[in-house]
């Protein structure tokens, strides 16, 4: 079944957010939403979430999942704000627990952070099948990128996350705590065990090259074309490749709020004795 698929382009950080639609029903799913966030002066922006609200009212839609890929960390999840205003259950791979793990060590969450992915209504599996409507859809676990990465293929469609981006663009970097360039290649092959005229989105695009913003691109053309991981690239050749692109990377700069809050499924923190929230910065850093 050829599902519905609109995109929402947000330039700050060159996020795509989608929302999947049911072709046979007002059913449908929204991915990766975003949380404008202006980290100068702390202020939360809803310019990309209020368009999807919009969209979602003017089409008169059922939305029945708030779809995460993985943990972003380069955006904070709107996921909470559009729940409460389009209903629908906040879901991601139930490999979140490892994620929280690591990172409530990190930003010493406490003992009230829970471990063990309450924040979120529903934990995928591997090989888990839930419905938009009549639309069937599969979750393959991905790890590479993040421990948590799903790939959700969702009728004739495939949404990846960022373990893939356009074939000028690539794949995702491996080197954040949990990440692992041998992995993501692995995580790739079953990608691209797909049918070929699989369509695939993406959820960054860079426009590399100053070429005009696109993505969406296919199994076929990602064999093809793919600048990391085409056929004829082995898996000694990608890890090389990875591994020391990924060495001078800079890290993104939402990253500190970003995976604070997404680890609690878009969530803010608890406030503190002052009625007042705030988000942490260990000054040790961040490095696999």
């Amino acid at each position: 079944m050829i599902a519905e698929v609109k995109a929402f382009f947000d330039a700050s950080s060159n996020t795509i957010s989608y929302i999947v639609r049911d072709p046979q029903s007002r059913h449908a799913a929204i991915i990766d939403s975003v949380l404008g966030f202006d980290y100068a002066s702390g202020t939360i922006m809803y310019t990309q979430a209020d368009d999807i609200i919009n969209y979602v009212e003017s089409e008169q839609l059922i939305i029945d999942w708030h779809v995460e890929t993985h943990v972003h960390a380069d955006h904070i999840s709107a996921a909470p704000y559009l729940q409460e205003r389009c209903g629908g259950l906040i879901a991601i791979s139930e490999h979140i627990i490892d994620v929280q793990k690591t990172f409530g060590k990190f930003f010493n969450a406490g003992t009230e952070f829970k471990r063990n992915g309450d924040q979120f209504d529903k934990l995928f599996k591997d090989q888990d099948i839930f419905r938009i409507g009549s639309l069937e859809a599969t979750c393959m676990h991905t790890p590479g990128h993040t421990p948590a990465c799903m790939t959700y293929f969702i009728g004739d469609a495939a949404f990846v996350g960022d373990t893939l981006f356009m074939p000028d663009g690539g794949t995702a970097r491996a080197d954040f705590p949990g990440g692992d360039a041998k992995i993501l290649y692995h995580s790739i092959q079953n990608i691209l065990a797909l049918p070929g005229n699989t369509r695939i989105f993406v959820c960054h695009d860079y426009m590399p090259g100053g070429r005009d913003f696109n993505y969406q691109t296919s199994v076929n053309d990602q064999k093809s074309h793919n600048i990391h991981v085409k056929a004829g690239i082995s898996e000694g050749e990608f890890i090389t490749m990875r591994e020391t692109r990924d060495s001078n990377l800079s890290m993104p700069d939402l990253i500190m709020p970003s995976i604070q809050v997404n680890m609690r499924a878009g969530k803010m923190p608890p406030s503190e004795n002052n009625g007042e929230t705030y988000l942490k910065i260990p000054l040790s850093g961040l490095r696999n």
